[in-house]
């Protein structure tokens, strides 16, 4: 049996694509005052620090409010990392947001 190849019609790379942006990076952050270290690749650092520009304060403050929301609204969660790096994603397709969550 042979495999039958798809056609991709639409280039999942955007023109320009810098790989250095899936390098992983730790960074030791203040969570609502606790100390950790959390590993996102860099373009979420990115992101992060857009957000937390866009909200006039650092990406720990930024951070210290999602953490403080999940909790305060989820009871927490599992997999902090995560939560974050789907935060960076349905903010940068807000616009979008209601047709994605379905």
């Amino acid at each position: 049996m042979s495999a039958s190849r798809h056609v991709i019609k639409v280039d999942p790379f955007v023109s320009e694509f810098d790989m250095n942006l899936i390098r992983p990076l730790s960074r030791s952050i203040r969570l609502n005052g606790f100390a950790t270290c959390l590993r996102l690749e860099q373009v979420y650092w990115n992101i992060l620090g857009g957000m937390a520009e866009d909200n006039h304060c650092s990406v720990s403050t930024l951070l210290s409010h999602v953490d403080r929301e999940v909790h305060l609204r989820y009871g927490g969660v599992k997999n902090f990392s995560a939560l974050v790096r789907v935060v960076c994603v349905m903010n940068g397709i807000k616009d979008l947001a209601p047709a994605v969550s379905r």
